[in-house]
């Protein structure tokens, strides 16, 4: 049979395709560049206490190891990734809606634990029907991945400069309006044949969690992406409290993700080994929040804000090159679960210790961080003989 990927397409309906998707990513990722850095201002700004900001924050994490799963498995089982994807951006504009209506922290937690159940699968299904619509179409990932991350810096930037012209009690509308933007984007997604050939995946589970390279992969990678909860729930806090502006935290946040770009722009000529890949990763980690714990000056502040590209991206490029190489092409709908639920299990144990010791300790909660993500180099590099020869099957698809 003739692979999808070499079936005649009309050129039209390709370009509609990617477009739409394009659109998608950057609508979906502006929500995440104004929510990352400045809910927790906005948190602050309504009176909410640093502890009940951790737990709050805790929250996506927490969905993403309990409800994520189910929801994907059952858009995936009933062929409808496109209309849960629809449904979970509505969901999420409805929900943020009622948390801007509420102060009250409990009432707050509650509401907001609703609205992560459908905001936090909005980003595996996303990439879900991405890598469909790739194999149907012929498309390369990386450039409309890339627009994400783009509109994630743009949103950024742009409600940083609204944390200077308006009350910090509206950012959660900025937050709002963004979200009604994804809602928008997603009526033009257009339609995808399910493209799955294969029915018996009924041991896939079994199979993955029985794999210890696996295994390694997911903790040393959810390790390392873990140690940034400090950085994403509190640093525009304390940077605030040092005197720095709204525009200037959020042109900090931007340098991060152009590098991030570069990297994911450039990661098609790396030749190193992915397990190498986020091993530097990790040790960047340390490096750059042992920096930061001391308050550097802002002009070494946003240097090492550029190391965001190998803390974050290098270590995703490792992470998916391992995993592609890792895990069956029938089964990666199921291992991109378990890399997401082991991600969310740490980050929201970490989310909810950070509030506690930032209480106690301030930055002296990212020396945390970098013990966190030094375990996640030392996890990878100690397995990195079981991926040396571990090429991938005939049987896998690949």
């Amino acid at each position: 049979m003739q692979p999808e990927s070499q079936i005649p397409i009309a050129a039209a309906k390709k370009r509609r395709f990617a477009v739409s998707l394009a659109l998608f990513y950057s609508a979906v990722f502006a929500v995440s560049g104004t929510h990352l850095p400045f809910f927790p201002v906005w948190l602050k700004a309504i009176g909410v206490d640093a502890a009940w900001i951790g737990l709050i924050n805790a929250l996506p994490a927490i969905t993403r190891f309990t409800t994520l799963p189910q929801v994907t498995a059952f858009a995936e089982k009933r062929q409808a990734i496109r209309a849960a994807m629809m449904v979970s951006v509505l969901a999420t504009a409805i929900g943020f809606t009622a948390v801007g209506l509420q102060q009250q922290p409990l009432v707050l937690f509650l509401i907001y634990a609703l609205t992560c159940v459908m905001w936090t699968p909005t980003m595996p299904l996303t990439d879900a029907y991405a890598l469909r619509g790739v194999a149907r179409y012929g498309l390369d990932y990386g450039p409309l991945r890339l627009w994400g991350s783009a509109a994630f810096a743009a949103g950024s930037l742009a409600c940083g400069y609204l944390v200077d012209v308006i009350a910090a009690r509206d950012l959660i509308w900025v937050i709002v309006a963004w979200a009604v933007v994804a809602i928008l984007a997603s009526l033009l997604l257009q339609p995808l044949d399910d493209i799955r050939r294969r029915s018996a995946e009924a041991r896939a589970d079994t199979a993955l969690l029985r794999d210890a390279g696996f295994w390694a992969i997911i903790a040393s990678a959810a390790l390392i992406q873990g140690s940034h909860v400090a950085y994403y729930t509190f640093s525009a806090i304390n940077w605030q409290l040092h005197g720095i502006s709204g525009l200037t935290i959020a042109g900090l946040w931007t340098l991060g993700v152009i590098a991030e770009i570069v990297v994911f722009a450039r990661s098609p000529r790396f030749s190193l080994h992915p397990s190498t890949m986020m091993a530097i990763g990790g040790l960047a980690a340390v490096l750059r929040w042992s920096v930061t714990a001391n308050e550097p000056p802002l002009a070494l502040l946003a240097i090492v804000q550029l190391g965001h590209g190998l803390t974050f991206g290098m270590t995703i490029v490792g992470t998916m090159n391992l995993l592609v190489q890792r895990v069956p092409s029938h089964q990666i709908a199921r291992g991109q679960g378990y890399y997401a639920a082991c991600n969310g299990l740490l980050g929201a144990a970490t989310s909810i210790a950070s509030g506690a010791i930032y209480a106690h300790i301030g930055d002296g909660l990212y020396y945390v961080m970098a013990a966190m993500a030094a375990a996640g180099a030392v996890v990878i590099w100690s397995a990195r003989h079981r991926f040396s020869a571990h090429p991938q099957s005939e049987a896998s698809g690949g």
